[in-house]
């Protein structure tokens, strides 16, 4: 669906033309091509992976956030996904007045427990010490306590005169909170001390019924930021696209009140992914470890035969990280070398053996991407990428599926995920800021072999229809269709294309071809903003280091390898298939694929890397993260 690239010299001027900077659908712009061309019917996903999110935003901005604004020209433009205020809702006081009023129930609602009358009476007759007392919480969590306490008029944290087990090992697991990236201020209960046994036995079960409460009422907060996260991501931006995923408050409740087992019920509630592990394993070892002393100008560009202060400082961090391969090679020079602040040409294999072990074009200048990758980001700077990817995390499915595909756009990368064992990985292209990917995820589909490019409205509004405005007859001398709403073919010089603005009604595809944007094929999963993986003749992009590029599509250095995969077949079948013109070979597998979006992430051995946020991404979650934290630091 993105544009992809110009094929150049050899190519007829019409198709040069029509090929320049047409690319991928925005959120708010797809739909009618859809319909007319396909892409697949969503089906019903098997197995244990969670239903994709509805086509449907959860959240809509606000109207002063328009799909539709006016370019500088007097045409209408469709304009891309915002960012939002982030707002938090309000905490709310729990109301304990119902819950004073609610009878006494005649008989236990669950025969396998069963409360003593004797600590019934107890918790009843202690209500009446919440008539004043002030706990603010979430909307839902305070409902959740008062529906569940009024159901099970009986203490969970209490026994007797004193706090439980159960409650001793809920709040050790609460106070645990940072290990997870979470902050342990957002749980904070206070325990009754067991030395405040006094005669004054009113006093006392004023003090623990309302230790009771609290303690629920943080428990639910830990058990939804662990399953969910602390913010909701499609509140951030149109370019967030995540299902709820619902939370049984009360029978959350239900649960802990039976078991013995708090603690492990609520590190269940956490994602049970190896790469959250590996991330917490990271914060860990980050927040036990000493800042690195070597720090080298992140802005540093150094080219053979120039000067600079900062390379004997590089070149130590260099020296430091060689593996026996590269001291072999390079301990001699880097020795002799490792004071010197020019850039002596014998320090150039050194540097270009480095940039290719990094992944990076191997042009041997010293630039911000290769102090970025050999110096590292600073400690600072790491704890605040891994504790963003742990939140983002909790926003997945806890079990992410095998086999996967997993696209990380920070890093450029696509991977196919099987058993455990990463089977391919690739090079991908991604959207340019302006045009940015979305982050989401949903299943693989479908193949399709000489795809035809349905041009998404955006770009038939944005790009072609000002040419199209001039010369109406453009795209039948290109290569392209047009439809009328029947599905009817019509020549595009018969449409008055200067009638319409941001709703043009009307289909515009590109026919199969070497020059068509999305290559031999592409990789289909339906989603609301038509995103896709495919090929792209623009082959030159994945030999970049900085890869944000397209119209918002992932673009595939390997797609015969990523199609292979997906269909469970060979390359060599893919390669037939492609002999035989246009076709469409459906997935019979559930394979989850995630558009995802990491700063950090670990690889398959469970070593984290780091890369630049090129969105942004990071900072407008900071804000989300910050704008929670406002909200809750007055609670009690």
């Amino acid at each position: 669906m993105k544009f992809l690239g110009n094929k150049a010299t050899v190519m007829p001027l019409a198709v040069v033309t029509a090929m320049l900077a047409f690319g991928v659908p925005q959120a708010n712009a797809q739909g009618f091509f859809e319909r007319l061309f396909g892409g697949g019917i969503r089906h019903t996903p098997q197995g244990d992976f969670p239903p994709p999110p509805s086509r449907q935003p959860r959240y809509k901005p606000n109207a002063n956030a328009p799909a539709v604004s006016r370019s500088g020209g007097g045409g209408a433009q469709i304009s891309s996904p915002s960012y939002y205020t982030y707002k938090s809702d309000p905490l709310v006081r729990v109301d304990f007045s119902t819950l004073a009023a609610t009878p006494e129930p005649a008989v236990p609602q669950d025969a396998a427990f069963q409360p003593s009358s004797a600590t019934g009476a107890a918790f009843r007759e202690a209500i009446a010490g919440l008539g004043d007392y002030e706990l603010y919480a979430e909307k839902d969590i305070a409902k959740a306590i008062i529906g569940y306490y009024s159901a099970n008029p009986n203490f969970i944290w209490v026994t007797e005169t004193s706090a439980n087990s159960r409650a001793q090992d809920a709040v050790r697991v609460l106070g645990e909170a940072a290990s997870y990236g979470l902050t342990p201020g957002d749980y904070t209960v206070e325990v009754p001390a067991t030395s405040a046994l006094t005669s004054n036995t009113d006093a006392r079960m004023k003090e623990l019924v309302r230790f009771e409460m609290a303690l629920s009422a943080r428990v639910l907060r830990y058990v939804h930021d662990a399953q969910g996260g602390r913010v909701d991501p499609n509140r951030i931006t149109g370019y967030y696209d995540f299902p709820a995923k619902p939370l049984d408050m009360e029978g959350v409740l239900n649960t802990l009140a039976r078991t013995q087992q708090a603690r492990t019920y609520l590190e269940s509630r956490h994602p049970q992914n190896v790469e959250y592990q590996a991330l917490r394993v990271e914060l860990e070892s980050l927040q036990a470890s000493a800042e690195d002393e070597i720090v080298v100008d992140p802005k540093l560009l150094l080219k053979p035969g120039q000067t600079s202060p900062e390379l004997p400082k590089l070149l130590a961090k260099i020296a430091r990280n060689l593996d026996d391969e590269m001291g072999g090679a390079y301990g001699e020079i880097l020795a002799r070398l490792a004071t010197s602040e020019v850039y002596d040409p014998e320090l150039v294999p050194v540097i270009r053996a480095v940039q290719k072990r990094a992944g990076m074009k191997d042009d041997g200048v010293i630039g911000p991407r290769t102090v970025a990758a050999l110096v590292g980001t600073s400690k600072v700077d790491k704890i605040q990428k891994v504790k963003v990817a742990l939140e983002q995390l909790r926003w997945l499915p806890s079990d992410l599926g095998s086999p996967r595909v997993f696209i990380n756009q920070p890093a450029f990368t696509a991977s196919y995920i099987e058993n455990g064992e990463e089977k391919l990985k690739t090079r991908a292209v991604i959207g340019k800021t302006t045009n940015q990917t979305s982050f989401f995820y949903d299943q693989v589909e479908q193949v399709d072999f000489h795809p035809y490019w349905g041009v998404p409205q955006s770009i038939l509004v944005n790009e072609m229809l000002p040419r199209l405005r001039r010369d109406p007859g453009y795209l039948d001398r290109a290569g392209y269709e047009v439809v009328n709403a029947r599905g009817k073919r019509i020549p595009s010089s018969s449409v008055n294309w200067g009638a319409y603005g941001a709703k043009v009604p009307y289909g515009v595809r590109q026919l199969p071809s070497e020059a068509n944007a999305l290559g031999e094929l592409k990789i289909l999963f339906p989603n609301k903003h038509a995103i896709y993986m495919h090929d792209t003749p623009q082959k030159s992009f994945f030999e970049r280091d900085m890869r944000a590029l397209s119209h918002g599509c992932v673009r595939l250095q390997d797609p015969r390898g990523m199609a292979a995969a997906v269909l469970g077949t060979s390359v060599d079948y893919i390669a037939e298939k492609l002999k035989h013109g246009h076709s469409t070979e459906k997935v019979a597998r559930t394979i989850p694929v995630y558009v995802a979006y990491f700063t950090a992430w670990p690889d398959m051995s469970g070593n984290v890397e780091y890369f630049h946020d090129v969105y942004d991404r990071d900072t407008r979650l900071q804000q989300a993260l910050d704008s929670t934290e406002a909200v809750r630091s007055p609670a009690s």
